[in-house]
């Protein structure tokens, strides 16, 4: 199972190499292209380690970390409403790359551990990077994308969510939404 997640994170980490040698041209669509995969991969990286181990726990919590980043990364989007670096709309805080790509790094790092986190983190990172570096995203869009998503795995991916009894249950009612959450410290 190891050797397939360290085959997938090193094939993750070329598209980071290739980026570089993209860099130099000058292209920021190609540089924004493998920020593109990099976000892809990564959550696609966690759900096969979860797979081949038959990890069906690990799968139910990062099924409930990915959709909690998802879900509030796009409400702040359609709450806040900022301009993109490129004027191409006004959907830029936070960014949605770098939410899931840093959601399955914490997962796959609190699940796994460092040995495999620490890489996961550091594609996030440069995801993050290109989002900035490609117009799409202000630093602190990406930096709101990775506190949203690390933050979710956190809640949800063991140990924390056992540790201290966390409970979500959405709640709705009379026009308003939202989410009731109770743990113990």
């Amino acid at each position: 199972m190891k050797r397939y997640l360290f085959t997938l994170i090193a094939l993750i980490l070329s598209f980071s190499l290739f980026a570089q040698e993209t860099e130099v041209t000058g292209s920021r669509k190609a540089v924004r292209t493998t920020g593109d995969v990099g976000a892809v991969l990564l959550p696609v990286a966690g759900l096969t380690a979860v797979l081949l181990q038959k990890d069906w726990q690990g799968l139910k919590q990062g099924v409930f970390s990915g959709v909690t980043a998802i879900g509030v990364t796009y409400a702040l989007k359609y709450l806040v409403k900022k301009e993109r670096p490129d004027h191409s709309d006004n959907r830029s805080f936070p960014s949605m790359h770098t939410s899931t790509s840093f959601a399955a790094a914490a997962f796959i790092q609190r699940r796994y551990g460092w040995k495999w986190g620490l890489p996961s983190y550091i594609l996030s990172t440069y995801v993050g990077w290109t989002r900035v570096y490609g117009k799409k995203h202000d630093w602190w869009d990406v930096a709101a994308g990775a506190a949203i998503g690390a933050g979710s795995s956190y809640i949800f991916t063991r140990p924390f969510a056992q540790k201290h009894s966390l409970t979500l249950s959405p709640v709705a009612g009379d026009g308003h939404y939202g989410i009731y959450a109770s743990m113990t410290f």
